[in-house]
């Protein structure tokens, strides 16, 4: 009889010393009573509580959690309804809180962030929403971690993932979306022809500015080589004349030497001067303009004779003879 009790207290004292010590993993932690009320926390590692007395009432992970909150309908304040789901990223820092501050933590969380979230949603019109998401996840992010402070929570994070319309107001943004995209379209092709217009009428323009200064450009160069033109001319029909005077000069000289050493030779000379009086005629007779040359014959047997009494007074000086007889000779030897 002795063994049997001592079988069953060894057996009571077994069981009590390996319910006495606990391991808690990495990551989590363990809140403990004695006698109904709040004793001590677990930290990771081994632990040992007292068998009988001590109770575990709580063991959770103080590692980030992942709360997938549903879809929800909301009204923004334009009154258009919308269905929004999110997630949130939290963490416990406070385990004796998030047991004894609140019943049920995860509900109590999903129900704070859909009426967070209801309540921001009510503050913006529909295109804020989708245009001013990061900030309504910030928004979001500090009412929430203020709001699950006193649970011993951490919110990290908070992530609008869809927002959706109702049918009848997806059918309104794409017909608004078509008109939209229509009336851009519009627009870049009148600035298009716009364009096009203003680049033709520059080009014309610019073309009508080269042309009118290569038009000048010829003018002036035709002017220069005309002008050099009528130059060269003047100034070849100046050596003709001086040519053609000192010709004449060079052939009085002569002429006078013979009539100073020849008495005949006034004959010669009568003949010369005939034949550059006809001369004269022709060279008239060539030019553009029409006329009528009317000689008097008797005008050359006086010419003549004129010639005859200076030959005969046995002084011949050839300057005189010649510029008497052919007017400008002198003129053009001093030239």
């Amino acid at each position: 009889m002795e063994q049997i009790f001592l079988l069953i207290f060894l057996a009571l004292g077994g069981s009590a010393v390996a319910g006495s010590v606990k391991v808690v993993s990495q990551g989590n932690e363990v809140l403990v009573e004695r006698l109904g009320s709040f004793n001590k926390k677990l930290e990771p590692g081994l632990s040992f509580v007292l068998p009988f007395l001590d109770k575990i009432v709580y063991r959770e992970t103080i590692r980030e959690k992942v709360l997938d909150i549903p879809p929800q309908k909301c009204i923004t304040r334009d009154n258009v309804g919308i269905e929004v789901d999110a997630v949130v990223y939290w963490r416990i820092v406070d385990m004796e809180k998030a047991w004894y501050k609140v019943e049920n933590l995860q509900s109590a969380m999903v129900n704070l962030v859909l009426t967070q979230i209801r309540s921001e949603m009510g503050q913006l019109e529909l295109d804020q929403t989708f245009t001013a998401r990061s900030q309504i996840n910030e928004l979001l992010l500090q009412d929430l971690d203020i709001a699950t402070d006193p649970w011993g929570v951490k919110v990290t994070r908070v992530e609008l993932r869809d927002i959706i319309p109702s049918q009848a107001v997806r059918e309104s943004m794409e017909l608004q979306m078509s008109a939209e995209r229509r009336r851009r379209a519009a627009i870049l092709t009148s600035e298009g022809d716009r364009e096009a217009a203003v680049n033709s009428a520059r080009g014309k323009a610019d073309a009508q500015i080269l042309d009118a200064e290569a038009r000048q450009k010829a003018v002036i160069l035709q002017a220069e080589a005309e002008q050099k033109a009528i130059v060269l001319k003047a100034q070849a029909e100046r050596q003709q004349q001086v040519l053609k005077a000192q010709a004449i000069a060079e052939s009085a000289e002569l002429i006078a030497q013979k009539m100073n050493t020849s008495p005949d030779v006034h004959k010669a000379v009568e003949v010369l001067f005939a034949l550059g009086y006809l001369d004269m005629g022709a060279t008239i007779g060539k030019s553009d303009s029409s006329k009528v040359i009317f000689i008097d014959p008797r005008s050359i047997p006086a010419a003549l004779e004129g010639i005859r009494s200076v030959v005969s007074d046995g002084q011949v000086n050839s300057n005189e003879l010649f510029s008497k007889q052919i007017p400008g000779l002198e003129n053009n030897r001093a030239s």
